[in-house]
């Protein structure tokens, strides 16, 4: 195997993966959600099927219906508008759930108005967010159920607000869920307060669920596909994703102290994080309407007449922020999904926020972190590179045998192999160096592709957004040449056919990375013009006789 060799199968198993991806998001993953009647959008339809039933049991729920007060009240409840400094949303007093919910400094697209709509309760996509208390006693204040408020605006002044629902039984049972926000902050603690002033015990079970249908957001760039679906993380078993496919094949039914539910998409994620001390059962659920349903439900909690209980749960609705995912919850940053490099990724990501605290740009900070990576691997590179170079030094001794020796296989390996021992060449030098840094390579890819603190963000001149893709096409156009350049200091293949597939490599990949986001073009420039630097100053030097 020679170098040239190397670098090709690299460069087309990599673009073989992402035209895999695309493959499989148009063909092989669901579609846009089909048209949803009302009925699924949570308005009144779905209501025979999304509340758990923990009755008797410690198993995986079933679905119960309302009971009879409630379905009489489905039509009714009011919106309370809340405004923070992050959040513009929505409560229904009917269920007490956040039925909207916009992100204020997320923008949908880059100078334009409208920011990213998390939450929502309309079709075509429905995301919303739910959870209440399930009584054995009979009525309880479940997601359905209305719930009073003492006003229907709310915005925050200072550091925190407190937005307070209650609900009430016959017989002196006081329910009070209160959103707790913070300024600056995508955690929303949720307490549910149960004053019981009657005269017997009362016994419920919490849950907190999200629902969602299998809408995917669409994408400008369709070679980059992002996981959209559920996950939990629990202390056994950490990291789980459970895509839609998997709801719709079973019922999810796992036990744990700790840990959390929720659903992602590509930059911004939802996520239920129960009381850490008690045992929780996280379940799925797949729902009429193409409704799909993840949470978690704790054990019975009585209280006694004259008492006063209190469930404390967490509730995380934005952007993929590592910072503040893992302070919420242990395990929360993981929704950042970099996949099966994220030991590699996570130190990456450690470090481009590290320049970008120093230079205050992202951009910047990619092309620091392409020279620290490069500084890190140098030597490694100084291998290949002169294995590159000597073999280029011999290569028109290799092209005579080849026409001396013709069909006879055996006798040009027997000279090329004694060439390589005269000349001291390892023909495998170049190749071990180069793979050795493909995974950190793929790493940073997903890290650059993945990150929120990057979405939008500007670079120079032209490019004023590096999570997109160069409008202008001038940086793929860049790549195409460096990478032509990069070619002529590396040994010509002997092959013709593979001599041709290399010279063809430029222009594909210039056609590939015209739809990249311009982060990762950037990335590439700088590692190549590096490359090309350090290999023409090693090919210099052994040209000249300094280096053997």
């Amino acid at each position: 195997m020679d170098n040239q060799r190397t670098l090709l199968f690299a460069a087309l198993a990599f673009v073989s993966v992402l035209i895999w991806q695309a493959w499989q998001k148009d063909y092989v993953l669901p579609p846009e959600a089909p048209v949803v009647t009302e009925q699924a959008s949570g308005n009144t339809g779905a209501q025979q099927t999304d509340i758990p039933k923990t009755s008797g049991s410690n198993s995986a729920p079933n679905m119960s219906g309302l009971s009879d007060q409630s379905a009489q009240n489905a039509s009714q409840g009011q919106i309370i508008s809340v405004i923070t400094d992050v959040y513009n949303l929505e409560i229904n007093t009917k269920g007490g759930g956040i039925s909207q919910l916009q992100l204020l400094e997320y923008p949908e697209e880059k100078g334009k108005d409208a920011r990213v709509q998390l939450l929502n309760e309309n079709a075509p996509k429905i995301f919303v967010v739910e959870s209440g208390l399930v009584s054995e006693a009979g009525e309880s204040p479940n997601h359905h159920a209305i719930w009073s408020t003492t006003q229907n605006k709310y915005a925050l002044q200072d550091e925190t607000l407190r937005v307070p629902l209650t609900w009430r039984t016959a017989d002196g049972v006081l329910v009070t869920k209160t959103y707790v926000f913070t300024k600056g902050s995508y955690k929303i603690d949720v307490e549910t307060q149960v004053k019981n002033a009657g005269t017997n015990s009362w016994s419920a079970r919490e849950y907190l669920q999200l629902k969602r249908n299998d809408f995917t957001e669409k994408k400008a760039n369709s070679f980059i596909y992002t996981y959209t679906g559920g996950v939990l993380y629990t202390d056994e078993e950490k990291y789980q994703k459970i895509d839609y496919d998997d709801m719709q094949d079973e019922n999810l039914d796992v036990k744990a102290v700790g840990g959390w539910a929720g659903m992602i998409q590509h930059y911004f994620g939802v996520a239920w994080v129960p009381e850490k001390e008690n045992q929780y059962s996280y379940y799925t659920k797949a729902i009429d309407g193409g409704l799909f349903v993840i949470g978690a439900y704790s054990p019975s909690k009585t209280v006694a007449a004259g008492e006063t209980g209190t469930f404390n749960s967490v509730l995380y609705a934005g952007p993929k922020l590592q910072d503040q995912l893992a302070a919420t919850a242990p395990g929360l940053e993981l929704m950042v999904d970099y996949g099966k490099l994220t030991i590699i990724a996570e130190p990456i990501f450690w470090l481009l926020s590290f320049y970008h605290d120093f230079v205050g740009n992202w951009g910047v900070a990619i092309i620091l972190v392409t020279l620290t990576i490069k500084a890190l691997f140098f030597k490694l590179s100084e291998k290949s590179y002169k294995s590159m170079a000597h073999m280029k030094i011999v290569q028109p001794r290799i092209v005579a045998m080849k026409e001396k020796f013709g069909d006879d296989k055996q006798k040009l390996n027997q000279a090329m192999m004694e060439l390589y021992k005269t000349e001291k060449i390892n023909p495998l030098g170049g190749c071990f160096p180069i793979l050795i840094q493909i995974p950190v390579f793929i790493a940073l890819y997903w890290t650059l592709l993945e990150s929120v603190e990057m979405r939008q963000a500007p670079f120079a001149l032209w490019i004023d957004n590096i999570s997109a893709a160069d409008p202008y096409f001038i940086l793929p156009v860049i790549y195409g040449i460096t990478m032509f350049l990069q070619q002529r200091l590396n040994p010509a293949p002997v092959d013709p056919m593979q001599k041709k597939m290399m010279q063809l490599l430029p222009i594909m990949f210039t056609g590939f990375f015209a739809f990249f986001p311009a982060g990762l073009v950037l990335y590439w420039i700088v590692n190549n013009v590096l490359t090309i630097a350090q290999q023409t100053f090693i090919m210099k030097r052994i040209e000249a006789g300094k280096d053997k």
